[in-house]
């Protein structure tokens, strides 16, 4: 890029910034610019009028600036000012100019010192300026003044951190030489948000009023607190000066020859002054714009891609077509059908890549929390067989039965029958919301019309409630009609014959093959990071065993668990942890990995946990609480 288009590039970004503020627009996005932070009486005025060389910045006590100044410095043969605000009209009196800025702060702000984040721009010509964007912001401050609300050093600290959050975004750091640097207020604040001094730019000013025997030579020289940047002194005018109306000029020559005649700058006055200053800003605001502008063109690019698309939907627009009202809410209506079922069916143009939603957590609900829920009811073995004996007692009465009856056994079988009630409605409360999560997504696209995206989301909502009674009464007359009947010649009835052969093998795995049931990440929690714990690991469950490698690549295997006699449990969330915790475990209690008796394992979310809840199901792991009740057995048991 030449010299002659590198000049061009702070002009660009000057119509830019002015277009998304004409726009309303002006955080859409992040511009390359500087920031010019410091507190109260630090001298940042004066820094900017002596940029211009006019004196047209309000000045007062308290806090005098109230809104955020873009000021942009155009190199031009004539001298004026122009604002955003009144088009077409040039200043060429700068009292003017200040008199207008404090009226459009005052049209804002009101007139009670309060403040606000809108900008004012103001673009100044002259010959005198090089090209140069900066934003004076509010000085910080710390006690409240006049009808200021007594939050308004907060108020003016998030200002300022929203400007200078931007990685954009240059940070002018003023510090006033006469003060401590170490509690500087704009460099704790640049600080903050560039620990690393990249951004920052130092200026220390009133170097002339430091006490008599000190200096601020280790600080320019950049060895006291380091800027990547460096520090640059200047030296403003003073109040009196200011007040006996000194010439800019004037002070720029005296500043001169301060740093030339005094010993502890003297050999570093050619990279000092106000003329270096604005020479430093240009060429690394120019650098910085540079810099940033392939990713800023990226995107805009994708921003007006995103606008395109919105157009498109308005390109068959008709305003002078009196349907135009209806058929445009049609289309809305039956598009937000469309997204409703496609997200339902799995297919659409908008798919989720950061978690389950729609269809296919309708489908886990199904075949992994669902019959997780059941596997996991309580179950008190000691409970059930005193039920059974009453049962059989009761039945026989004041006989003696030689045989077991029927009817005690479809007591306690029809008892635990009525259990599946809990966990069916849980699943069907489960689907309900992510119907209803479904929804609010697709009504998304409806956000333009915030009446008609609300009344869709209430009426189908409404619609999926009134649907909900109607299938729960369905799920518990399936229920009731299983309990009803106890049909024992279904071949899926375990008999006389093979209850204790089947009983044996309750807690063995019934999959064939050593089929892989379950990929996915995992922390193992409970063991040391020395001891190759506490960090994540690609762990693979099959029908025997659960394996966890390095990597997803799966090339270098720590360790394979054989799944045998194998438990899981729940572990409490640590208050200290955002992880969600499980562990296996050994009913034989025996180690469960080299000497630890449990494995606990960690997930992100406690869906993530559910879910391998339900794997290890499937692979024969079943929950510390087991509900697998051979009622047939224990029956035949007492006879």
């Amino acid at each position: 890029m030449g010299n002659r288009e590198m000049e061009e590039l702070i002009p660009l970004v000057n119509r830019l910034q002015d277009a998304f503020s004409a726009l309303g627009q002006s955080c859409l996005l992040e511009l390359p610019q500087i920031a010019v932070v410091g507190g109260q009486s630090a001298g940042k005025s004066s820094v900017l009028e002596n940029f211009v060389g006019r004196d047209f910045l309000p000045r007062g006590s308290g806090i005098v600036t109230r809104r955020p100044l873009v000021l942009q410095l155009v190199t031009s043969k004539a001298e004026y000012a122009e604002f955003l605000h009144c088009k077409g009209k040039k200043f060429t009196d700068f009292d003017e100019v200040r008199l207008e800025i404090e009226a459009e702060t005052d049209r804002v702000t009101g007139m009670n010192k309060g403040i606000s984040s809108i900008p004012i721009n103001l673009r100044v010509y002259s010959p005198h300026v090089l090209n140069l964007t900066l934003i004076d912001l509010p000085g910080i401050t710390k006690v409240p003044v006049g009808d200021q609300p007594p939050d308004i050093e907060y108020q003016i600290r998030e200002m300022i951190m929203q400007f200078i959050t931007r990685e954009n975004c240059l940070i002018l750091a003023v510090t006033p030489a006469n003060t401590d640097l170490a509690n500087s207020d704009a460099l704790k604040l640049a600080k903050e948000v560039d620990p690393q001094g990249l951004r920052t730019i130092g200026v220390i000013t009133k170097l002339d009023l430091m006490d008599e025997g000190t200096d601020a030579r280790d600080v320019l020289e950049n060895k006291l607190l380091p800027l990547r940047r460096g520090y640059v002194g200047v030296v403003n005018r003073s109040q009196k000066d200011i007040d006996g109306k000194k010439d800019i000029k004037a002070a720029m020559l005296a500043e001169r020859k301060f740093f030339l005649s005094h010993p502890a700058y003297r050999h570093i006055a050619d990279r000092m002054g106000t003329p270096h200053l604005q020479k430093v800003l240009n060429q690394q605001l120019t650098n910085h714009i540079r810099d940033t502008l392939p990713n800023f063109r990226n995107k805009l690019q994708g921003q007006l891609l995103s606008i395109e698309h919105e157009v498109e939907a308005y390109k068959n627009f008709k305003p002078e077509d009196p349907t135009r009202k209806t058929k445009a809410l049609l289309q809305m209506v039956q598009q937000f059908a469309v997204d409703f079922e496609k997200r339902i069916e799995g297919s659409g143009d908008q798919v989720d890549t950061l978690e389950l939603s729609g269809g296919a957590k309708i489908n886990r609900i199904f075949h992994e929390r669902f019959p997780f829920e059941i596997v996991k009811m309580e179950f008190n073995e000691k409970e059930l067989r005193r039920e059974i004996s009453y049962a059989i007692k009761n039945i026989h009465g004041i006989r003696t039965g030689l045989f077991t009856p029927d009817m005690a056994f479809e007591a306690i079988v029809k008892k635990q029958i009525v259990k599946l009630k809990g966990p069916s409605l849980k699943s069907v409360d489960l689907v309900i919301q992510e119907l209803i999560n479904t929804v609010k997504k697709c009504t998304k696209k409806l956000a333009n019309f915030p009446r008609l995206c609300e009344e869709t989301e209430r009426i189908v909502a409404n619609h999926i409630r009134e649907r909900e009674g109607k299938t729960k009464d369905q799920v518990l007359l399936l229920i009731d009609i299983q309990v009803s009947y106890i049909n024992t010649n279904h071949e899926d009835f375990i008999g006389f014959a093979n209850a204790q052969q089947r009983s044996s093998q309750v807690h063995k795995k019934t999959t064939v093959g050593n089929q892989v049931i379950r990929k996915g990440w995992l922390t193992i929690s409970n063991i040391g990071i020395m001891k190759g714990g506490s960090k994540g690991y690609w762990f693979v469950l099959t029908a025997e065993s659960l394996s966890w490698y390095k990597d997803d690549e799966e090339k270098e295997k720590k360790y394979m668990l054989p799944l045998d006699n194998l438990k899981v449990r729940d572990v409490e969330k640590s208050f200290m942890s955002s992880k969600h915790i499980f562990a296996l475990f050994n009913t034989e209690q025996r180690n469960v990995y080299k000497d630890y008796r449990f494995l606990e394992l960690a997930c992100d979310s406690q869906e993530d946990v559910d879910s391998w809840k339900a794997s290890l199901l499937r692979a024969g792991v079943y929950p510390d609480k087991s509900v697998v009740s051979w009622i047939y057995l224990l029956c035949k048991n007492y006879y």
